[in-house]
């Protein structure tokens, strides 16, 4: 699923707290704190309507839309970086972008069908949930579409392997192993990506939600 039509538009409001206290009180107000980032500049501190910024957040990080800052201008931005507990936002990081300039990005990866494997006893695993690509922001996916019903036990697809649409280049390493199908005694001597691996984030959350 690409972005099409006219993009979405937020509203954010300029901001001078940048202290626990006040930015709670932000929050407990349905604001989220933020930060936008440009090209040699240093970050805007901005606050963003919670809900309204789910909204466009949804889709994914290569999502592009206008933020609409009050008393400023409008700038075409990508969500860079967010941070959540129990449901709710903490902080977003948003990253202004040109739209005649590639940019990197991590696109989660969507699994289609279920492994031939599978069916014939093996593990289904996964070591990679996004890949790294650069393209325009118009050619950039929500998401990468990868079938695995064609892994039998002892496959493994690479990045590689992955076809990507036209106007995307992989930036994540060719040789990098996404998924695999292993024998059910292999699987249980090498465990898939722990819940540690998967919210690298996490250790750093206190810290980036206080900005």
């Amino acid at each position: 699923m690409k972005s099409n039509g006219k993009m979405a538009q937020l509203t954010a409001t300029p901001r001078t707290e940048k202290k626990g206290a006040a930015l709670r009180l932000l929050r407990q107000g349905g604001r989220v704190p933020a930060v936008v980032y440009g090209p040699g500049q240093e970050g805007a501190a901005i606050h963003v309507d919670e809900k309204e910024v789910l909204k466009v957040a949804r889709t994914g990080r290569s999502e592009m839309f206008n933020l609409n800052v009050e008393g400023g201008k409008t700038v075409p931005v990508l969500i860079k970086d967010q941070q959540e507990r129990n449901g709710r936002l903490l902080h977003v990081d948003f990253l202004q972008i040109s739209k005649n300039k590639p940019i990197t990005v991590s696109v989660s990866i969507d699994f289609q069908g279920t492994a031939a494997g599978s069916k014939a006893g093996g593990v289904f695993q996964t070591q990679e949930t996004q890949l790294e690509v650069e393209g325009l922001p118009a050619d950039l996916p929500t998401s990468i579409e990868v079938d695995v019903s064609g892994l039998e036990i002892g496959d493994r697809l690479t990045a590689g392997e992955i076809k990507l649409d036209k106007g995307l280049t992989l930036i994540t390493s060719p040789d990098s192993i996404v998924a695999s199908v292993m024998p059910p005694q292999a699987a249980e001597q090498e465990p898939t990506a722990s819940a540690d691996e998967a919210q690298p984030e996490a250790a750093a959350e206190g810290e980036a939600a206080e900005q």
